[in-house]
């Protein structure tokens, strides 16, 4: 199976980005009195946005419901800190090209359309990669398939030619949604939560990005 359009979630799939978010979560929690949180803890909040990243640590710090003032705070500390500790996955770029080379390739993300795009850019994904959609566009933010259908209708892509790339419930909801395909990466940090008895044996697994093209060669469900 060779989708006609291909579409990459970011954080978790493309970028190991569990650090810097964590580290600028905690420093908003801190700025407003409360203890910073484990790493782990705040990856389990990474998926929705940031709105929802900032509205979750202030939760679990016990500081009670986040003043509106946090969020800006927060995307003023994260977008200093973006390069920090984010890299990209081995294999990514490599895995944008053989998808590029095949179909369009496209982002979609709940992460801002800024730092979106300048991770894509600093790593040099933007080569392979024709639109980006962060989640402050004009669409709702995944899980809706407002955005996914948006990208596929721009494309010319029936939605069941439209193939979803990405490690989380949020990605394999958004794509269930929109009647597209969905690749679940295995290796991302969004895959330690997922619920894994929704699958229903059409999707199919990836453990590492250089593996994309053996999974589809394969045309089904992998082990």
């Amino acid at each position: 199976m060779v989708p006609s359009l291909f579409v990459f979630d970011l954080d978790g799939t493309l970028i190991d980005s569990r650090r810097d978010l964590a580290d600028s979560a905690n420093d908003v929690v801190a700025a407003w009195g409360g203890q910073a949180l484990p790493v782990e803890t705040v990856t389990r909040m990474v998926g929705e946005g940031a709105r929802v990243l900032v509205a979750r640590a202030f939760e679990a710090a016990g500081l009670g419901r986040a003043p509106d003032e946090a969020l800006p705070v927060f995307l003023e500390i994260y977008g200093r800190r973006l390069f920090d500790h984010t890299r990209p996955y081995e294999g990514a770029g490599d895995m944008l090209a053989w998808a590029a080379a095949h179909a369009p390739v496209a982002i979609l993300t709940n992460k801002p359309q800024a730092p979106a795009e300048r991770l894509v850019s600093h790593f040099g994904f933007d080569r392979h990669v024709t639109r980006i959609v962060g989640g402050d566009s004009r669409w709702p933010r995944k899980p809706a398939p407002d955005a996914l259908l948006a990208l596929a209708a721009a494309a010319g892509a029936a939605p069941e030619a439209t193939l979803l790339v990405g490690d989380s419930r949020i990605d394999f909801e958004t794509a269930r949604h929109a009647g597209a395909r969905i690749c679940l990466a295995r290796y991302g940090f969004g895959w330690e939560q997922f619920p894994t008895d929704r699958l229903r044996g059409d999707e199919w697994l990836l453990d590492a990005p250089r593996g994309l093209a053996a999974a589809l060669a394969a045309d089904g469900h992998a082990p």
